[in-house]
């Protein structure tokens, strides 16, 4: 049996992909740990120094047609996305290191990968930060804005953006949010439209997080804003509208890195199989400064709520109350400082099969958090500036790929099969280039 592609193409018509001339600014609300290490991981490999192992915009393949065809290109030659060399760096954090300080600092990288590329890491500082010590009560900042409200902190970061584009020298910029999980808040009356968003801004709303200002300031000045923690940034209506009107794209949220990525990569096996799972335990050792974040309970929580949401969305219990319907899902993080960057993560995994017979799944998860998050701050990047170009704007939901807590339109549940989201974002691809989509059907036999 020959597979084909889909008979048809989407409906709707594919977009003009504008060409990706001139520099991409990248701007990086955070320099810490995650950032420091996606600049040199960019730096290395322009040199030839080092491979970006983990993105798929630099070594992902994309099928086109038929398997019979023998067209697999990689995703860097089938779209037109920002080069590497084009990539230039800022950031904003509420501690004044540069970026080769932070790099050494964070313990991340070898000096091997630091030195030579020193001179540029150095030149790379941040600009002060917006900052309430109510959202981060762990941190103790001392490089900060200062303004008589939150409005006049969305006025200033703009005029970071607009300074930064010009002295730069760059075209377009993106913004991808690589700073710490803040205290956990629900959107309120203030989050609700635009008007009543802007309102709460010039009043010091507290319901309106620092995380939030940046996201409001990117939308201003036609930056698109992926949202790499699990905050409330840009998933409220006033946002949704503000990216509306102003033909913005947004993603979030949470970088899908360790613990997440393996149940999403598991647990679609398990409904696929239909094996049952009584209870999934999960607890992380972590000794970075998102470690210690997370160890106040407010900030935890906002962590918590993003973890927890992926199996019940990927098992659906309510579909399979036999196989799922009593499931116990427990989710902690412990701040370890010995262990740094290096973050492990162990699951207990209670499955059962046949008749019930009980089976359990252990992973110890030895992993670093920085290096399996550098890889989605640059493809995240890269793909919301394509975005931008083909004038998709709003929620890019075809991006949930990267996140923990997938953003969706209102009326939508996310999707958190990572095979799902995979296939969701290569048929994006498929569609902005014209090419038709794949869906696997075989349908030789109906010839």
């Amino acid at each position: 049996m020959t597979e084909r592609s889909a008979p048809t193409r989407s409906d709707s018509k594919s977009p003009t992909v504008k060409p990706a001339t001139g520099k991409l600014g990248v701007l990086l609300p955070g320099l810490g740990a995650v950032a420091s290490t996606f600049i040199a991981g960019c730096l290395l490999t322009r040199r030839g120094l080092g491979e970006p192992v983990g993105s798929i915009t630099q070594l992902g393949t994309i099928r086109l047609g038929k398997r019979t065809e023998g067209r697999v290109p990689r995703i860097s030659d089938f779209v037109p996305l920002a080069k590497l060399d084009d990539l230039t760096f800022g950031a904003w954090d509420i501690f004044p290191a540069d970026a080769l300080s932070v790099a050494r600092e964070s313990g991340v990288l070898e000096e091997r990968h630091i030195a030579p590329i020193a001179d540029e890491l150095s030149r790379i500082v941040p600009m002060a930060g917006a900052f309430y010590q109510e959202d981060v009560k762990r941190l103790r900042a001392t490089h900060v804005k200062t303004a008589a409200s939150k409005a006049g902190m969305v006025e200033q970061i703009r005029d970071d953006i607009r300074r930064f584009k010009q002295e730069q020298g760059v075209e377009r910029a993106v913004a991808v949010w690589c700073g710490s999980t803040e205290r956990y808040v629900e959107p309120t009356e203030a989050h609700q439209s635009i008007q009543k968003f802007e309102k709460a801004l010039a009043e010091n709303d507290p319901s309106i997080t620092s995380s939030a200002l940046y996201a409001w300031a990117c939308l201003q000045e036609r930056v698109p804003f992926a949202n790499g923690a699990p905050n409330l940034s840009v998933d409220f209506p006033a946002a949704f509208a503000l990216a509306r009107d102003l033909a913005v794209p947004i993603a979030g949220k949470d970088f899908k890195t360790g613990q997440t990525l393996m149940k999403t990569i598991l647990a679609p096996g398990f409904k696929t199989r239909a094996l049952g799972l009584r209870g999934w335990f999960s607890t992380n050792i972590l000794g970075n400064r998102d470690g210690e974040v997370l160890d106040e309970p407010e900030n935890f929580r906002t962590k918590e709520v993003s973890k927890l949401g992926v199996l019940e969305h990927v098992l659906e219990p309510k579909r399979y109350p036999k196989l799922y319907g009593e499931m116990y899902h427990k989710v902690r993080i412990e701040y370890y400082p010995p262990r740094g960057d290096a973050k492990e993560g162990w699951d207990n995994i209670d499955i059962f099969g046949w008749l019930g017979y009980p089976m359990q799944i252990k992973i110890d998860f030895l992993c670093r958090d920085s290096i399996l998050a550098a890889p989605l701050v640059l493809d995240l990047a890269l793909f919301m500036d394509l975005a931008q170009r083909s004038d998709m704007h709003g929620i890019q939901e075809w991006l949930s790929f990267f996140f923990k807590s997938p953003m969706t339109r209102p009326d939508l549940y996310p999707e958190h099969d990572l095979f799902i989201q995979s296939m969701k974002l290569k048929n994006t691809l498929r569609w902005l280039m014209g090419e038709e989509l794949i869906t696997h059907l075989g349908l030789d036999y109906y010839d």
